[in-house]
């Protein structure tokens, strides 16, 4: 049983049963550089040559967390197919090329917010910001929105990953796949 396979085939069914606008959020978890654990919802590019691929500023805290220690997990919760997936493992930064093709795939408004803010900056004055946002979004008309020299992407190479489907009885169906000698280790879990 290959898990990226069933991951790939669960992540399609969630998306077809549940019409999700973003079915590809989850949960990243990083390693903050005050030793706690920091979380927040991502959204998931693709699953590319076995990698989880997010993106986003690399100067922004998860870069700083990821680029201090580059184990991370992700978490999926499908309510429509009651279904968790979990995965643990480590993260590389795309390529140039990859962080400009996905940069290129966002819309418009996403681009100029990578563009005009520093994520997770403290803001003096919110309006201005706003006003800022909305005069280049204006002004954008057809030109395109340079990627800037921050912004880029993750490969997340799973080495752990858990899917479970969920029971009304609890008695929960709990898959557990762990990397070992270039080959996925598969065991069931006890709910």
């Amino acid at each position: 049983m290959d898990p990226l396979k069933l991951f790939e085939e669960w992540y399609k069914e969630e998306a077809a049963a549940s019409g999700a606008v973003l079915p590809g959020a989850c949960c990243l978890t990083t390693l903050g550089l005050d030793g706690f654990p920091n979380s927040r919802f991502v959204s998931l590019k693709e699953v590319r040559d076995g990698c989880f691929i997010i993106t986003g500023p690399m100067d922004a805290r998860k870069g700083k967390e990821i680029a201090a220690n580059p184990k991370v997990a992700l978490a999926f919760w499908w309510p429509a197919t009651q279904r968790q997936v979990r995965i643990q493992g480590v993260a590389t930064p795309v390529s140039p090329e990859a962080a400009a093709a996905y940069f290129a795939g966002r819309d418009i408004a996403a681009q100029l917010v990578s563009a005009i803010c520093e994520q997770g900056k403290p803001v003096t004055d919110y309006d201005t910001m706003r006003q800022r946002f909305f005069k280049a979004l204006d002004a954008q008309g057809d030109a395109v929105v340079a990627r800037p020299a921050n912004w880029g992407g993750y490969a997340i190479t799973p080495l752990r990953i858990e899917l479970m489907l969920f029971s009304d009885t609890r008695l929960h169906d709990r898959n557990y796949f762990e990397q070992k000698d270039g080959r996925w280790a598969h065991q069931k879990l006890q709910p």
